[in-house]
């Protein structure tokens, strides 16, 4: 109907990301730091730091994951208490994406939790199903890559909880910012040696990608392994001391040497886990990569080295966007709830 508004909800342990969608189409998007190991009362604020019509009424619909966050006993809990949040502070109708259960109200959420917890994924690949029958969805986030298998339109991932896609390739814990590096490898090349790494989270993969000049702008929300600054310099005093070297030991050219072996190693995580996917025989021969997620650059050359075409999901969703393309791919699951959510996205 005109002037129909939906708003969708991805609401994470680190991140909060909210789309706007106004008939049928996404005009806004926009994502905030949200430390919900804090307790529950972070969603305030994060509430409070987005844009104003992240609080005006709307119909809402919310997927998350933070309900793994450590400040709940467990999943259900964690669910329980998203959802409830949701309906307190969300101005207008509230319902809880749940999966393969669909949408709930948030007071039936709690007996679902298994097909609430962690669902964001499924919302993403199911609205990327309706304009991509056969593919294969890899959002790359800030902490985690979600690697999808898409068959006739539908998801078909084999796992469906974090544990089970975790043990399927179908989640791999590896993003563009929050991932130490020393998640990656034990040793690493530097001044012509192979040299063991210092096991301590001095350094994060947001450093590397900021060395390389690949960082997306507003990608890196969180503090610092130092709590320092965010320029390039400051990334590469932490990059060395990873190596236990200071920054004096190396020249920008060897700090980037280093930070390419580091975005190399993640690279390979990801080409082995689509690599795996892509060999199910379910899958269409040819079938392309879709990339979103604040890690989308990286699609391409994952693409490249699987010998697959890589296509954007905000090129797949062009005539349902109204907003910024990037800032959308980054928002993808707040995205695909506000549009499945939304009666146009049906049409």
């Amino acid at each position: 109907m005109p002037g129909a508004k939906t708003i969708g909800w991805d609401l994470g342990g680190v991140h909060v990301k909210a789309a706007l969608v106004e008939d049928g189409r996404v005009v806004a998007a926009a994502q905030v730091p949200c430390p919900l190991w804090q307790g529950i009362a972070a969603l305030d604020g994060s509430l409070a730091a987005l844009p104003d019509w992240a609080r005006g009424a709307a119909q809402h619909a919310v997927t998350m994951t933070g309900e793994l966050t450590d400040c709940f006993a467990d999943r259900r809990e964690g669910v329980a208490a998203l959802s409830g949040w949701a309906d307190t502070h969300l101005a207008g109708g509230v319902r809880i994406y749940a999966g393969r259960s669909g949408l709930v109200a948030p007071e039936a959420a709690a007996a679902v939790f298994a097909d609430v917890a962690s669902a964001n994924w499924h919302a993403t690949a199911a609205l990327a199903g309706r304009h991509a029958p056969d593919a294969l969805l890899i959002d790359i986030g800030s902490t985690t890559a979600d690697l999808i298998p898409i068959v006739h339109g539908h998801p078909a991932a084999t796992g469906y909880s974090d544990a089970e896609r975790l043990e399927t390739g179908e989640l791999v814990y590896t993003g563009i910012v929050r991932t130490p590096v020393i998640a990656l490898a034990d040793h690493a090349p530097f001044a012509g040696r192979r040299t063991r790494l210092m096991t301590e989270t001095f350094a994060h993969m947001a450093d590397v990608y900021r060395i390389l000049g690949l960082l997306p702008e507003g990608a890196d929300q969180q503090a610092s392994g130092d709590r320092k600054g965010k320029s390039v310099p400051e990334s590469e005093t932490r990059l060395a001391r990873i190596v236990g070297r200071d920054r004096g030991e190396g020249t920008p050219e060897a700090w980037a040497l280093l930070a390419a072996y580091f975005a190399e190693a993640q690279l390979r995580l990801l080409h082995d886990a689509a690599a795996t996917l892509l060999s199910r025989p379910e899958l269409a021969p040819g079938a392309p990569l879709i990339v979103c997620g604040a890690g989308a650059f990286l699609g391409p050359r994952l693409a490249e080295r699987l010998g697959r075409e890589a296509v954007r999901l905000v090129s797949l969703l062009h005539d349902r966007i109204a907003g910024e393309p990037d800032w959308i791919s980054t928002c993808g699951p707040a995205v695909a709830v506000g549009l499945i959510a939304s009666e146009d996205a049906f049409a």
